[in-house]
């Protein structure tokens, strides 16, 4: 489900407020500074299911003829239109048809420099920086050639995942259990999927965020290079609005409020978890969520609204199991000892991405809505908890 509109969503009116709905209250000490209780707020409701026409955009600049295949240790200078971009889209952008695992595996061992230095695949390059790429070894570009019976279904697949679609951009739905991107013991992902969609170029469609594994919902993707730049600065300028939807173990008081901490990565023997780390602290990084409850079972779980104002690794599962109303089915981070998941429910992270609102790259805005996956359906319904009901997190400050 999706809409397209010219500007950002108005309010609406204090006369269409639903009945029962209450300005956004947070506890006072949490309120941020000039925020007042007094506003009225806006009804969050899932858009229309048809699709929208799609949006045909005018092609805009040149794009560059992908590099030759570099068979010896080269030196290459990032260019202006190159500045501000990760280590990996760089490598990505010049030579269409280098892995993920490859670009993983030259920038691990130091084979890839910067000015001399090694680089880690995050960072990001400046104009004028020069970079000094090893031998690679390219798959052979894909697009204009048919498809062999497995990339077809995969294709499919894709399809059948899209929420809204474009010249320039997809939102796929991204279901619980399939990782975005490659790691450790991964063979199917969504960035490995993406490779059926290379065009007659080479150029396939472009990771813009990311979403745990175990997360179900909106799934940002650039299908060029000019919108890759444009949503990444969204995301960087914080201009993308994001809200998610949670069962939580209990019900969080006061009902709506801020989270605010510092997270830092704690390397374990198996795993990675995020920690609450305090300010100053190595690898620490400020987080901040708003959360709302929606509606309650029994006293007992808790279908909560989270908009996230940072963008942390975990930070939504490790706030919400910070104070204590950790995610249901929360494989790292659910801590409540002699809990007993209601019958019926399954083990399964309960988490969707279930809006983004971020201005699109050629003018307007997208604005997309990702429905219940299966399992929190079945959660939903069994609790009897009404997914259409007014969501007070619309009307949370956007910092």
């Amino acid at each position: 489900m999706s809409r397209r509109t010219k500007r950002p969503l108005a309010k609406r009116a204090s006369g269409d407020r639903p009945k029962g709905a209450r300005p956004y209250r947070g506890s006072r000490a949490e309120r941020p500074q000039g925020y007042r209780p007094g506003g009225k707020p806006a009804r969050f409701s899932a858009p229309r299911a048809e699709k929208p026409a799609p949006f045909i955009a005018k092609p805009e600049g040149i794009v560059a003829e992908p590099a030759p295949l570099p068979t010896r240790v080269q030196t290459v200078v990032v260019t202006a239109d190159e500045n501000n971009m990760r280590v990996d889209r760089f490598l990505e952008a010049r030579f269409p048809g280098l892995s993920f695992s490859h670009i993983q595996r030259i920038v691990r061992k130091g084979e890839l420099r910067v000015n001399g230095k090694r680089a880690d695949s995050k960072d990001r390059l400046e104009e004028g920086q020069s970079v000094r790429i090893p031998p690679l070894k390219l798959d052979a570009p894909k697009g204009g050639g048919p498809l062999s019976e497995a990339a077809a279904k995969t294709l499919s697949a894709l399809k059948d995942m899209i929420l809204y679609e474009d010249a320039d951009v997809m939102v796929l739905n991204k279901p619980a259990g399939l990782a975005v991107q490659g790691g450790s013991g991964t063979t199917r992902h969504i960035d490995q999927m993406l490779e059926v969609m290379r065009d007659a170029k080479g150029q396939k469609p472009r990771l813009v965020h990311r979403l745990d594994k175990d997360t179900a919902g909106c799934l940002l993707v650039a299908k060029t290079r000019f919108a890759a730049t444009a949503l990444t600065g969204s995301f960087r300028h914080r201009s993308a609005r994001k809200i998610y939807w949670a069962l939580v173990a209990g019900v969080p008081k006061p009902k709506q409020g801020r989270i605010s901490t510092y997270l830092a990565k704690e390397e374990g023997e198996e795993d990675t978890i995020m920690r609450i780390a305090a300010h100053g602290d190595e690898g620490a990084s400020h987080a901040v969520t708003y959360y709302a409850v929606v509606e309650t079972s029994a006293q007992k779980l808790a279908w909560v609204s989270l908009k996230p104002v940072t963008g942390r690794t975990h930070q939504l599962r490790a706030h919400m199991a910070h104070i204590d109303h950790a995610i249901v089915g929360d494989p790292k981070y659910f801590n409540k000892e002699n809990w007993e998941l209601p019958g019926g429910l399954q083990k399964r992270l309960h988490l969707l991405a279930r809006r983004i609102v971020i201005p699109h790259p050629r003018g307007g805005v997208i604005d997309v809505t990702a429905p219940l996956p299966p399992h929190m359906l079945q959660s939903w319904n069994l609790l009897g908890l009404e997914a259409d009901r007014f969501d007070p997190i619309e009307n949370a400050p956007e910092e």
